[in-house]
């Protein structure tokens, strides 16, 4: 299975972006080599199970069905119905992801498919680079105006707490640094003494982290640890803050153009509702967004 990609950070928020990237029959609008594209049957061009016609500007011709189109998480997943390739069972989707520092977009633009064995890594690297990569870069000066009283996440939010940011270093290099579950004292300046109880590897999962914060104490139980996602989840198991069942988990992704890492991180648990009127933009701020400035100034500058 081959898989091309390519992501970008768009200056503007997710609402503007997704009301150009959501209509699938007006690609043409913004994707370089695209003449003229628009939905077949007379159908909605957010009926899902709609196909697009999309006439080249080589003067060839393919067409496209949508498979999944989510207003709530910002994906649309389509698959050729006649290629514009010789290579099968493609499938393609385009995620956006708010970024809350500085109310910015990560896109990515993701796909699989199968190639001829002669034709190995030909059609993945021409994706990834004239249509996903040329895509993005296009889409940056295609943005309109964010529909007015849209709420984000279509009202649903994925966690409590979602903070999101650009780490001005590679992947492989930011990810070398987060990974070690007992090393964000270095990267956090309010946390002190962060240590591994009982002598456990900072990689092993079900391991625990101690440190203090303030006057209080923290244990946090490392429940997931991911070098293919480049991602940890992980709970608190003793804490002085008023919450039950805080769990937490942070994800690290390429972006492609820059090269540097968009990062998100989230956070849920139960609490009486005036102690979330504070505990939720504290940890936000203080904990998740100071986390990863402190990443930018101490080691991406």
């Amino acid at each position: 299975m081959a898989r091309a990609y390519a992501s970008a950070i768009l200056d503007a928020p997710v609402e503007a972006v997704w009301a150009t990237v959501r209509d699938f029959g007006a690609l043409a609008n913004w994707l370089p080599g695209i003449a003229r594209s628009y939905i077949e049957d007379g159908r909605a061009a957010d009926s899902v199970g709609c196909v697009r016609a999309l006439h080249l500007a080589d003067g060839g011709f393919c067409s496209e069905r949508l498979l999944t189109l989510d207003d709530a998480r910002y994906t649309i997943t389509y698959a050729f119905v006649q290629p514009a390739f010789p290579i099968r069972d493609y499938v393609s989707t385009i995620e956006l992801i708010p970024v809350t520092d500085g109310d910015r977009t990560f896109v990515q633009w993701s796909g699989t498919f199968e190639e001829a064995p002669q034709d190995a890594g030909k059609y993945a690297a021409l994706i990834a680079a004239e249509v996903y990569a040329a895509g993005l870069a296009a889409l940056r000066n295609r943005i309109g105006a964010a529909p007015a009283g849209q709420a984000r996440w279509a009202g649903f939010r994925p966690a409590k707490v979602f903070c999101s940011a650009v780490i001005n270093g590679p992947l492989g290099d930011v990810w070398a640094r987060v990974r070690d579950f007992a090393g964000m004292g270095d990267w956090h300046p309010a946390l002190a003494g962060m240590h591994m109880l009982d002598g456990a590897r900072p990689d092993k999962v079900g391991g625990v982290r101690a440190f203090t914060l303030g006057a209080g104490t923290l244990h946090e139980r490392l429940t997931g640890l991911s070098d293919s996602e480049h991602a940890f989840r992980y709970r608190i198991e003793a804490s002085p803050m008023p919450w039950l069942n805080y769990h937490a988990a942070a994800r690290f992704r390429a972006v492609t153009d820059t090269g540097r890492t968009f990062a998100v991180w989230t956070a849920d648990w139960t609490a009486a509702p005036n102690d979330d009127a504070t505990l939720i933009p504290d940890i936000h701020r203080n904990v998740f967004q100071k986390a990863f400035d402190t990443l930018n100034e101490r080691y991406f500058r």
